[in-house]
Order: structure tokens, then C-alpha cells, then sequence
């Protein structure tokens, strides 16, 4: 979907709920940014555009960097009156999108966002001038050695949690230490500097720990004789009692001495022996144990910056002082909150510092998966559940491998990278899953893999649409989108349907009804009268061949060839013979100075990685299988129910999450076309892809889905088209959608276990 194109029937309309967007950089705008307006100029005196200046949004007044610059003809009731409007009524001509970003190559990844087959990504591909970012983003990325002026009340929850979580036993770490020292009798001087640091990192919040060099006296002026001088204000250059050359040899001895010395002393080598690998420690597992909380990342700088600087310092050149001062200044570590709730910002090398926190899941699932084969030390849920939650950073680092190649290569490299890497987390999970289900000769994994399958397609369909609505409503009250571009995803949704369920719908149509536990209903055993039977179901099994072999499955593969034909037409029909419907340009408005990119990952680095992460993902989903069975006998919990929610939408969290941004900055066009995107793939791409394999080795997997997957996936669709229909969204719509997914995911939930399992 591209941004909000709707036809204007009135040339006065109601736009008082219109809020201004973001003006992050890197966000979509109109075309005034484009033209060179400023973001909140009014129409009136500034648009001089031809496009724009006979708009109804120039007529009130309204800023250029509220909407797109569209053109509008007027309709005539005579010939020849070009520029008389009557009625007021407005005829729309597809408008232009101008996306304005740092780079080229950023621009460009914005620009995939909006194609077909692409997967929308929201995280930057190239390193952000820090100059340009917001004082937020700033003071996250800051080296806590800043000394403010103003820093305001420093009693606030956040610190005073770091005392309760992490404060009161590092001082006591330090106490215990300085005592140590102290009996060594040697280790006094490291001794008292562990006991002023005790003091420092119970609260070290507005104190700021400096270098000295010793006092001032000691270098400023050296005298040859001392008794010819009395007034120390009659020492000056011109006196013949000083000598310049000396004089100058001396400070820089005087200055140097603490540091030239330092190494040589016995007490160091004391104090690294016996006292610094225990505070080493220490802070190691402070630094841990904030960095994993994120929002205490603060704490593991302070921490980090004490291990490799203030430890390994002269005691006698730390100083602790009070970091109030009437002028900014620097210092070793000054730190002022402990707390800070934007860290979820935080970036390693363009990775969010969610998923780098999560990355170590995928060594330990390994490790206690392979090595503890017997379940002796952990058990198979545990197993389960580090392997299936290691699949989330997987898929992001994945995402971002697609994103960096496909905004640093043409269209078709883009388009192959998106259509194979696009689809590998799922595909892995499924295929693995179908393999070992075929090994052990049950048809259980299959149906799980079904589940998982409209899983997927629901939650794409009904949750991420609708938690996006909800989120970006409540923050910007009704959001608009491309109704047009809505249509094509929602058209490609129903060929989707229909293609995956027709095999089903055919099988209901000319299926043997079989059912088991039949009596009858008067007691004996005659064939006549009333019956009662159990587990009803249509006889789809391979064992009726003449059902089988001779339609159905001449019919599935039939599916899997035009499935991926109608996506190939659909990227055809969005980017080459109608892509005005996504009509895209890239601005050359880019910030001066910053035309060159500095990409987080190249394009080797990017395709290195999604290979590394690809064979990951395969060993996780491999563990994921292999311990998911004791999960599947839980009594309480039906097999349906954990393919469509844990193993279906875990793979899906880090693309929630980037639809949710979308939102939050006025974008629900991006964010609805995320959900959608992922449904079109999964339907002509991810399942022809099984079909394919299944014909090649054979796991018995059948394209025939049961009548709860099949009636609750064309449900889906038709409300989401209906929602779809009037180009808004608010919070109220996506309440509906939430609700819709929730009401099937009752249904599966009470629903009875598949048969086999």
C-alpha cells in the first residue's frame, strides 16, 4: 500500500481530526517536502506548484506537509471552463509518493517497503548521523562522561530500584574487597579506594568520578633556592633566581611519575591478584544482569567503564566529586539515571538490542539439546521452549539480512532474495517437523503443521492488522491508507484462499463419509432402524484411490502451479504495468553531507549471515520437533491450539513488531500490508514449496485442511475485506479484527485433538 490517496468529493471537506506526522527522517512524505517546503508552511502563501495550488487543501489553508501533492481536474457541466469549479466536485489523479531519507540506500529500502512481494522492514540498513538524531537518542547512546548543569531530581524510581536491585550488594562487594586490602597492609592505598567507590556505587547518581594528577603546588613554579624567595609573588620570569630549562623538565617528571611508577610497585600487583578479579566478576554480573533488563543499560555502562578505566587507575588519581557544577564538563564516569525507558531503541550494529540479547537462546538450546539427550538435567518442555524462543532473533537477523541486500541491489535480486530468504524460517519448521513426523510414522505432526499453516494466515489476517490499528488509533485517532493498493492485497488474499481450500472444498464435495463406533439406536443389531455413530469424517486417505490418485491429487498440484503464477502476475501488475497504484519517488533531497552510506552490513556480510542464520534455524526447528511431543499430550491443551498460536506466530513476532512502529508513526499502510504480505506468501510460495517436496520425497503430506481451518480462514478474509473497504482504520476496527482472532482462537482451543495425535 502506498500513503493516503483518497477521492476528494467536495472541495470543503471536514479535516479538523488531520494530524501532523512525524517528521522523522526517513518517513514517507508528500510532495511538499519534495518541493522544498517547510513541514507547517501554509498552502496559501507558499504552495506554487500547479498541482497543488487548486487543491481543496489549499483552499483551507492547510500546511503542504499534511498531504500528498495530488492533482485534481475539475468536472464541467459546459466544455472550455478549464479553471471554473462547479459544484466543487473533485476528480483525483493517482498521486505521487516522495520518500526523503539520509542515503540513497536507505531511500531505497524505504522504497521496497512499498512493493509487492517485499517484506516490510522498519529498522535502518545504514548508520544514522548522530549529529541529526533527537537529544533522546543521544543521551542513549551516551558514554556517561558528561557532568550537566541541570540534571533535576535525581530521587526517581529508577534509581532508587538500581539500590534495591543492584547497589546494595556491590557496595558490599567494594567493602569486603577494601577490607581484604587492608590486611595485606601493602594494599592500604587500593584498600580506601575501594571504600570511597562502596560509597560511590550505593548511589552514584549525580557524582562524577575525575583524574588528578596530584595538587597544584607540586608542578606550578620550582625554585633552585628556597630562602632567596620568600613572597612567592616575586617568582617571576624575569627573576635571574629561575631557570626556565629545569623548570620545564621538572613539571613533566612531576606530571608523569604517578603513572611511569605505577606498574612498578609491589602493592599493584597485590591489588590485581588478590582484589581486582573479584570485583571483576562482580561487575561482570552486574554488566550482565542490566544489559539483559535493556532498560538498565546505563548500569552496564557504568559498570563497564569501571572494570577496563577506574581499577586499573592509581588510587591516588581518582577523585570522586559531586557532579553539580555551574558549567558542563568531562569526566571518567558521571551517571545520572539508572532507568531509562527508550533503551528499547538501542541498536548494536543495526541489530535492536532485544533480538542481540536473545541470540545467546540459540547456543544454549543447542548445547542442552544435544548434549543432555536423556533429559537428565532438563527436561523436554524446557527444551521446547528455548528452542522455539530462539527462533525470534533468528527471524529478525534474517529480516535484516533480506532488507540489506534487497536496498543495496536492483529489483529482481530484491524480488529472489524476498521470495526464497522470505519464506526459509517457516519452510524449515514445516519441512523438519514433516520429516520427523514421517519417520516416526505418525500423522500428527502433519496436522500440527496444517494448524501452524492457517495459524499463520490468521494472525496475518485478523492480529497484526488489528493490534496495529489499536496501537497507532490510540495515538493518532482515524489513520487513512491507500484503498486501491488495499484492493490488490485483498484480491491476491481471496485467489490465495481459494486456491489452498479448493482441494479441501472438493473433498467435502465427492468424499466417502466413514464414521466409527456406529449402534444402533433400538439395541440390536439390524441394519435397519436409526444409528448413532462417532468420529465422522470424510474418507481422504490415500487408501481411496479412486478419490485420491484420480482428482485430488492431480488437483493439488495443479494449485501449486498456478499459485505462484498469480504472484508472479501480481508482481507484474504492481510494479511494471500499474505501479502507479505504489507510485514511489525517491527524493533528491537528501541531507547534505550524507550521501555517502555507511551500510551496517554489506552485501556478502548480509547473504553470509542469512546463511548462518538459515542453518541455525534449521537445527532450532529440528529441537523444536524433536521435544514438542510431551507439549502435544498435555490433556489440557488441544493440538490445534498450539499450531496456531506458539508455533505459528512465535516466527512472526519480530514483523509484528515492525508493524507496530509503522503505526505509531502515522503509517498503517506499511503496517497493514506486513500482515498481508506474509498471508500471500505463505499461500502461493510456502505451500506449493511443500507440495513440491512432498512429490519429490514423500511424507504424506496432503493439501486437504479439516473444516475448522477451512471455514475460519474464509471468515477471516471476508471481514477483513470488509474492514479493508472505506480506506481508515481507527482503534475501534482493530478492536474488531483482535476480537475476531481471539473468538477462533477459542474455538481451537476447546476444539478436540486431531486424529493420530
Amino acid at each position: 500500500m502506498s500513503t493516503d490517496t483518497e477521492t476528494r468529493r467536495r472541495a470543503v471537506s471536514d479535516n479538523s481530526d488531520i494530524q501532523e506526522p512525524p517528521g522523522d527522517r526517513g518517513e514517507v512524505r508528500g510532495c511538499a517536502a519534495a518541493k522544498g517546503h517547510l513541514p507547517g508552511s501554509c498552502c496559501d502563501p507558499v504552495c506554487m506548484e500547479p498541482s497543488c495550488s487548486e487543491t481543496p487543501e489549499c483552499l483551507l489553508n492547510l500546511p503542504c506537509s499534511l498531504h500528498s501533492c495530488s492533482s485534481f481536474t475539475p468536472k464541467h457541466a459546459h466544455k472550455g471552463h478549464n479553471t471554473h469549479v462547479t459544484d466543487g466536485v473533485w476528480e483525483e489523479v493517482p498521486s505521487k509518493t516522495t520518500i526523503s531519507a539520509e542515503n540513497e540506500v536507505e531511500a531505497q529500502k524505504l522504497a521496497n517497503n512499498y512493493k509487492f512481494g517485499f517484506r516490510k522492514w522498519k529498522s535502518h540498513v545504514t548508520e544514522r548521523p548522530f549529529e541529526d538524531r533527537s537529544e533522546i537518542v543521544k543521551e542513549l547512546y551516551s558514554e556517561l562522561n558528561i557532568i550537566k548543569t541541570n540534571t533535576g531530581s535525581l530521587i526517581t524510581c529508577g534509581n532508587v530500584l538500581y539500590v534495591f536491585l543492584f547497589g546494595w550488594w556491590i557496595s558490599l562487594v567494594y567493602l569486603l574487597i577494601g577490607v581484604l586490602m587492608f590486611i595485606t597492609i601493602i594494599g592500604i592505598p587500593h584498600g580506601q579506594l575501594c571504600f570511597r567507590l562502596s560509597c560511590y556505587f550505593l548511589w552514584p547518581f549525580g557524582k562524577a568520578i575525575e583524574k588528578v594528577s596530584g595538587s597544584l603546588s607540586s608542578f606550578s613554579v620550582i625554585l633552585h633556592n628556597d630562602g632567596l624567595l620568600e613572597n612567592p609573588d616575586e617568582g617571576k620570569v624575569t627573576s635571574p633566581l629561575l631557570l626556565p630549562a629545569p623548570v620545564e623538565n621538572n613539571v613533566v617528571e612531576e606530571r608523569r611519575s604517578p603513572e611511569q611508577h605505577y606498574w612498578k610497585r609491589v602493592n599493584t600487583y597485590v591489588w590485581l591478584f588478590l582484589g581486582y578479579p573479584f570485583l571483576a566478576v562482580a561487575h561482570c554480573v552486574l554488566g550482565l544482569l542490566s544489559w539483559l533488563l535493556v532498560f538498565t543499560i546505563p548500569v552496564a555502562k557504568m559498570s563497564a567503564r569501571t572494570l577496563r578505566t577506574i581499577l586499573l587507575m592509581p588510587p591516588e588519581q581518582v577523585h570522586i566529586s559531586s557532579g553539580r557544577r555551574e558549567e558542563e564538563g568531562k569526566a571518567i564516569l558521571c551517571c545520572y539515571h539508572a532507568l531509562n525507558v527508550y533503551y528499547y531503541k538501542y541498536t548494536v550494529d543495526g541489530i535492536n538490542v532485544f533480538a542481540v540479547n536473545l541470540l545467546p537462546l540459540v547456543v544454549i538450546s543447542m548445547v542442552i539439546g544435544y548434549v543432555d539427550q536423556g533429559n537428565q538435567v532438563v527436561s523436554s518442555e524446557v527444551k521446547f521452549a528455548t528452542a522455539i524462543s530462539s527462533i525470534i532473533p533468528l527471524s529478525y537477523y534474517i529480516g535484516m539480512g533480506i532488507a540489506s541486500i534487497s536496498a543495496q541491489s536492483n529489483f529482481a535480486v530484491g524480488a529472489v532474495v524476498n521470495a526464497t530468504f522470505g519464506s526459509i524460517t517457516e519452510l524449515t519448521f514445516y519441512i523438519t517437523a514433516l520429516l520427523r513426523g514421517h519417520s516416526q510414522d505418525t500423522k500428527c505432526l502433519e496436522e500440527i503443521v496444517k494448524s501452524a499453516l492457517t495459524g499463520t494466515l490468521l494472525g496475518c489476517i485478523l492480529f497484526i492488522p488489528g493490534i496495529c490499528m489499536i496501537i497507532g488509533g490510540l495515538k493518532h485517532r482515524e489513520q487513512r491508507f491507500n484503498s486501491r493498493s488495499a484492493g490488490v492485497s485483498s484480491s491476491l488474499l481471496f485467489i490465495s484462499i481459494g486456491g489452498v481450500f479448493a482441494p479441501t472444498l472438493f473433498s467435502k464435495a465427492y468424499g466417502n463419509l466413514v464414521c466409527e463406533d456406529c449402534t444402533n439406536s433400538s439395541g440390536t443389531n439390524s441394519s435397519n432402524g436409526t444409528f448413532n455413530c462417532k468420529n465422522c469424517h470424510y474418507d481422504l486417505s490415500e487408501n481411496n484411490y479412486s478419490l485420491f490418485h484420480s482428482h485430488i491429487e492431480p488437483l493439488v498440484y495443479t494449485v501449486s502451479v498456478l499459485l505462484p503464477a498469480s504472484y508472479i502476475i501480481g508482481l507484474l501488475f504492481t510494479l511494471k504495468t500499474h505501479s502507479h497504484i505504489y507510485d514511489i519517488h525517491i527524493g533528491d533531497s537528501h541531507a547534505s553531507g550524507h550521501l555517502d552510506a555507511v551500510v551496517h552490513w554489506s552485501r556478502w556480510r548480509a547473504l553470509l549471515i542469512l546463511i548462518i542464520a538459515t542453518v541455525l534455524m534449521s537445527v532450532c526447528a529440528d529441537l523444536t520437533t524433536e521435544h514438542i511431543q510431551p507439549i502435544l499430550n498435555h490433556p489440557g491443551i488441544s493440538q490445534y491450539f498450539i499450531g496456531v498460536t506458539v508455533l505459528a506466530m512465535v516466527p512472526e513476532i519480530p514483523e509484528i513488531v515492525n508493524g507496530i512502529q509503522f503505526a505509531l508513526q502515522n503509517n498503517i499502510s506499511l503496517s497493514l500490508e506486513v500482515g498481508s504480505c506474509i498471508a500471500v506468501q505463505v499461500c502461493m510460495i510456502q505451500i506449493p514449496i511443500l507440495i513440491v517436496f512432498n512429490a519429490f520425497y514423500d511424507v504424506g503430506f496432503v493439501l486437504i485442511f479439516s473444516d475448522l481451518h477451512l471455514w475460519a480462514s474464509i471468515f477471516s478474509v471476508i471481514v477483513v475485506n470488509y474492514i479493508f473497504m472505506d480506506g481508515k482504520s481507527d482503534y475501534f476496527q482493530g478492536t474488531a479484527l483482535v476480537v475476531v482472532y481471539l473468538i477462533l482462537l477459542a474455538l481451537y482451543f476447546f476444539a478436540p485433538s486431531p486424529a493420530g495425535c
